[in-house]
């Protein structure tokens, strides 16, 4: 099963334009106050970490990720890897650019890869289309909450 969700947001950087680049371009920092991610860890070759949900039945589950971090000359992009031997997993893509004028513009895009017991008969199909739902709808509040969360993260200048 595969569920996509996606965010893309603009805030205001209250410093100059090389500390707003700067910013960008440090996932450790602009994503440190995320509270859907865990074991967050992050250097210049990419981040990698697990993205918390919640599905029924199934309670907690961890989502690995891996992304590669390429810098731009305006910020930065995140390249989801793919992770082999999961049964459950996330890519997680991004870009992020630092405006001249004091914006900084986030576009992220969350494909979760869920492995679920095959469906046998009716109640494996609804017990299976009730995860989905769950599922998705847990993602799209994670999208929802990340603006907030990255705007949390900008230091006050």
């Amino acid at each position: 099963m595969i569920l996509d969700a996606r965010q893309s947001f603009t805030l205001a950087y209250p410093g100059p334009y090389a500390q707003s680049l700067a910013f960008v371009q440090d996932p450790a920092v602009a994503l440190a106050q995320v509270r859907f991610l865990r074991g967050l860890q992050a250097d210049a070759q990419g981040v990698r970490g697990e993205l918390v949900v919640t599905v029924p039945i199934l309670g907690e589950v961890d989502l690995p990720f891996v992304s590669r971090l390429q810098l731009t000359a305006d910020g930065a992009a995140l390249v989801p890897q793919q992770l082999a031997g999961e049964r459950a997993w996330v890519e997680v893509s991004g870009q992020a650019r630092a405006g001249e004028d004091g914006t900084l513009h986030f576009d992220f895009e969350f494909r979760a890869h869920l492995a679920v017991p095959e469906a046998e008969g009716w109640g494996g199909a609804a017990f299976e289309k009730m995860v989905g739902a769950a599922a998705g709808r847990t993602l799209e509040r994670v999208a929802r909450e990340l603006p907030d969360s990255v705007a949390r993260a900008i230091p006050a200048v």
